[in-house]
């Protein structure tokens, strides 16, 4: 009876030894790891570092060519929370006619803005709609604003313009001058014989044909 229970003892050992090889083997096979990047965008998922890289993007210099039409498009994301047309009514967010120029997080008949956006001072301008349309919760921490904001600079343009062109029409800001090239670059000429032949050494014959002949004469 005692080798019966041990050998069936042994065999329940080498089961559950090999399931645990079997076990390492396949996760050795088959491990995965997170990718990089998503295979499809998730609209809201910031990138690692936040918005920084976007934000870096003067703003001024895409306001010139954007367009209020494809801002209209992009504002459809904030039609949910936020009319615009005059005298609209206050919802989940304010009403935004007439925004840009106005105290950040005063007036709006009256509308309950956090202490975070009230606390931001100033006026809207147009760096600060960039900044507050780029990430709403790093432009004012603690803001009652869920939308995680545009990434894109090209569409935080456009819904600028757009905004602009409902009651504000503030004159859009001069676009920043190109950086000069720096002194001493790869373009300047280089200094003395430009040809890549080699001056004649002393006492060698001219090039010219004449020369050479007069030279053969007074060797001669």
């Amino acid at each position: 009876m005692t080798d019966r229970s041990n050998t069936i003892a042994g065999w329940v050992l080498a089961g559950g030894i090999a399931a645990l090889g079997l076990s390492i083997a396949s996760g050795m096979v088959f491990h995965t790891e997170k990718p990089e990047k998503p295979g499809y965008p998730i609209e809201g998922a910031e990138e690692p570092g936040g918005g920084g890289a976007a934000a870096d993007v003067p703003i001024a210099s895409l306001l010139g060519t954007a367009d209020p039409a494809k801002g209209a498009e992009v504002f459809k994301k904030c039609a949910a929370c936020h009319t615009i047309e005059q005298g609209g009514a206050n919802g989940i967010g304010p009403n935004l006619y007439a925004t840009l120029g106005e105290p950040i997080g005063q007036g709006k008949g009256g509308f309950a803005f956090s202490d975070a956006l009230k606390s931001v001072g100033g006026n809207w301008d147009f760096d600060k709609m960039n900044a507050w349309l780029t990430s709403p919760r790093k432009f004012a921490n603690g803001t009652k604003m869920t939308f995680a904001g545009l990434p894109d600079p090209k569409d935080r343009a456009n819904v600028i313009v757009y905004i602009n062109s409902q009651g504000s029409n503030l004159p859009l800001p001069a676009a920043p001058a190109a950086a000069a090239p720096a002194a001493g670059g790869n373009d300047a000429a280089p200094a003395g014989n430009l040809s890549n032949e080699a001056a004649p050494a002393a006492g060698a014959p001219s090039k010219d044909p004449a020369a050479a002949v007069q030279a053969e004469k007074k060797a001669k």
